[in-house]
């Protein structure tokens, strides 16, 4: 199940096609919807504020991320997608939505089957 859920082979693709790390991708997925500050930047990745500030100047230098001011408080600036950035998101985004082929060769029935367990799983047992 480990496996299934993790899929480092699609991992390893979407670092690939988009020539970085899995982690920079993560955090380029996470800004890309909407401009965070770096504190919305560093809790979404569940990371410390410092290497949030790594990660940012990366996608920085990349051309991927820029900082824009805060419309509100001229202390906090608002990191934002490029064009670039936004369309590297959307592309990582089309490979990892991608079912993992262990479940595109299911049958409809065995589908609906891991659908109702994963369900029953999630939810708590009644007694």
């Amino acid at each position: 199940m480990c496996e299934l859920v993790l899929d480092n082979e699609r991992r390893r693709e979407v670092s690939e096609a988009l020539g970085m790390s899995f982690g920079r991708i993560r955090a380029l997925r996470r800004i890309a919807p909407t401009p965070l500050t770096m504190g919305e930047v560093a809790t979404a990745l569940g990371i410390d504020a410092p290497y949030a500030t790594l990660v940012v100047d990366e996608l920085e230098r990349h051309g991927l991320v820029e900082r824009r001011p805060h419309p509100t408080d001229r202390r906090v600036k608002l990191v934002a997608a490029t064009g670039a950035g936004a369309a590297a998101a959307r592309r990582a985004e089309t490979i990892l939505d991608r079912p993992p082929s262990g479940l595109t060769e299911l049958s409809a029935g065995q589908l609906e089957m891991l659908a109702a367990l994963l369900e029953a799983s999630r939810s708590p047992t009644q007694s």
